[in-house]
């Protein structure tokens, strides 16, 4: 247990130091685009006067370093600034949209993952059959295709041909929990698609690893049917690297919706990214980053957390 808690807060540590690293970046990294934000938000009407003036404003004729330390002080009470196109407060700009995002992305997982895993099992159960080709090429498939294309395609196939499911995603405060269900189906599917066949072709993978050890030789040889080996035998065992990867891909489904979002017009965290990036709304392409950087970083300290707390021997490098 002390060796488990020592590694905990070991990771801890190294994720704060990697948020760190993260933020230095996202906060300087804007301002290496091309243009001068200043000269961006005034137009062509701009004199040098009005120019001096909304840098002085904004802080641009501050150090930089000032200004980092200034924003990451903000950001550990909760006050991200505000948007330059609205003006309104970023905390209370993202919050929504957070919220948008997460409901998609566990939507997605409540589906992608008990699924995944499932077809995993079997394709590992008929191993070398037809049905276990059969989930291989699939997922082979959906792994090739890129989101985009996937979701113009289910667009074109289930919302304007069948008439099915409607092709955005526009959802609002007021939505019903049913009709926002109803809405979100395609974006759902097109996420599905993405991370299933990981989860897929790791679940088969760590089964098969397992199925030449002696003690699934000696389950077999007790007369236990193929299933129970692997469901009751071979799969705890294996929930390691499982875990790792499913916790990684709902990292993915959080930080990956950005393409899904825009594509369905989601008004997600992804959404809000791409439009503050076309404005030039600085402060708001630096919250979202940080916020999708800093929920990567959670996640992954959860996958080696419970990587390590299910196989204990992982703790002992050799």
């Amino acid at each position: 247990m002390r060796s488990l808690a020592a590694m905990i807060l070991k990771r801890i540590g190294l994720g704060f130091v990697t948020l760190a690293i993260v933020s230095f970046i996202v906060f300087f990294a804007v301002y290496l685009l091309p243009g001068d934000l200043a000269e961006e938000i005034l137009g062509q009407a701009r004199t040098p006067e009005t120019v001096a003036n909304i840098r002085h404003e904004l802080g641009l004729d501050r150090p930089a370093g000032t200004r980092y330390i200034e924003w990451i002080g903000g950001v550990l009470t909760g006050d991200f600034g505000r948007s330059l196109a609205s003006g309104r407060s970023i905390a209370e700009l993202t919050g929504s949209r957070l919220v948008n995002t997460f409901f998609l992305a566990g939507f997605a997982a409540t589906i992608s993952l008990p699924l995944s895993i499932a077809l995993g099992l079997a394709a590992a159960l008929y191993r070398g059959r037809l049905i276990d080709r059969s989930i291989n090429v699939a997922a082979l498939t959906a792994i090739s295709l890129p989101e985009f294309f996937v979701a113009y395609i289910l667009i074109l196939a289930l919302s304007v041909k069948a008439g099915l499911v409607p092709s955005l995603a526009s959802v609002n405060p007021d939505t019903p929990l049913a009709e926002r269900f109803y809405r979100t189906i395609l974006p759902v599917v097109t996420l599905t698609l993405a991370v299933a066949a990981h989860v897929i072709r790791l679940t088969r993978a760590a089964i098969v690893n397992l199925m030449a050890n002696q003690y699934i030789e000696m389950a077999r040889l007790k007369g236990l049917k193929p299933s129970r080996v692997i469901v009751r035998h071979a799969l705890p065992n294996a929930l390691a690297p499982i875990i790792n990867v499913v916790v990684l891909n709902l990292a993915y489904l959080i930080v990956g919706v950005v393409v899904v979002e825009v594509v369905f017009g989601y008004p997600g965290l992804g959404q809000l990214l791409v439009d503050a990036v076309a404005k030039r709304d600085i402060p708001v392409v630096q919250a979202t980053c940080l916020i999708f950087a800093s929920t990567y970083i959670v996640l992954n300290l959860i996958a080696d957390v419970l990587t390590i707390a299910l196989d204990p021997r992982l703790l002992h490098q050799r």
